[in-house]
């Protein structure tokens, strides 16, 4: 089972989770506020709900539970302090000062599988410390992580292609305007148990991202002349055709 990783968007790092949450809260808010008068909020006696005004945009948070313990088999680096393990991802909460000159937290992906694939910031989180050695370091940390969604252009929502696409359906030639191509930089998995290293995203993957359905990723390996779809690395740039090139959408 692939473990829960961070991606950190600029710099590409990857950081690790020791163990997979038991279980993950998404919570939602709605942008909407109370709507208002020139004298303040605007209420009735006949009114049942006090009314509002939808703004916009709104709130996804997701809240992760993860546990960490030097005494675990496999936590690495080997240390009697479990805050060598957490302290990068305790960092993605703290400021820093971007390119621009202003204060900023790092953009990161929250990737477990294919299932997880999302934007955000870490906004907050809470360390519960425990099993202290002699000289004060604590061996087990339970981390609380609140995880808040942002914008990613690269995610834009798409209309999912009912029919799958086999090799048959893929043409002999495409001709793709370049003004309907699109270009997709893979970026690092998440780690397996069985493979200890980091591997590129899988392209059917990509192709749920960008098609709404992962067995359009035959046409992105045809396109891009991929003979060996498990031998995508990280960072490689792969081009995104229209699904309008496969004729009738298969």
């Amino acid at each position: 089972m692939e473990r829960v990783a961070f991606l950190v968007e600029k710099t590409g790092e990857r950081i690790p989770c020791l163990l997979n949450p038991a279980s993950v809260i998404v919570r939602r808010l709605a942008g909407v506020k109370p709507r208002q008068s020139s004298s303040g909020p605007l209420t009735g006696a006949a009114l049942k709900d006090d009314p509002f005004l939808y703004t916009g945009g709104g709130t996804t948070e997701i809240l992760l539970d993860l546990l960490f313990d030097v005494n675990i088999a496999g936590s690495t680096p080997t240390t009697e302090d479990v805050r060598d393990l957490t302290r990068p991802l305790t960092a993605l909460a703290e400021g820093s000062v971007g390119d621009d000159g202003y204060g900023q937290v790092p953009l990161v992906r929250f990737v477990w599988g294919k299932a997880w694939n999302v934007l955000g910031v870490v906004s907050a989180v809470a360390e519960r410390l425990e099993y202290f050695t002699l000289n004060g370091a604590p061996q087990r940390s339970w981390l609380r992580m609140r995880f808040v969604r942002a914008d990613d252009p690269t995610r834009a929502e798409v209309e999912p292609l009912d029919d799958d696409l086999s090799l048959e359906d893929l043409p002999d030639e495409v001709d793709v305007p370049p003004d309907e191509l699109r270009f997709h930089q893979t970026k690092g998995a998440g780690e397996t148990d069985e493979d200890e290293g980091s591997s590129a995203e899988r392209l059917d993957e990509i192709a749920a991202s960008y098609y709404g359905n992962p067995a359009w990723w035959r046409l992105i390996a045809a396109f891009n002349k991929i003979d060996d779809p498990w031998k995508v690395s990280a960072g490689d740039l792969v081009m995104i055709p229209p699904a309008s090139s496969v004729g009738d959408n298969a």
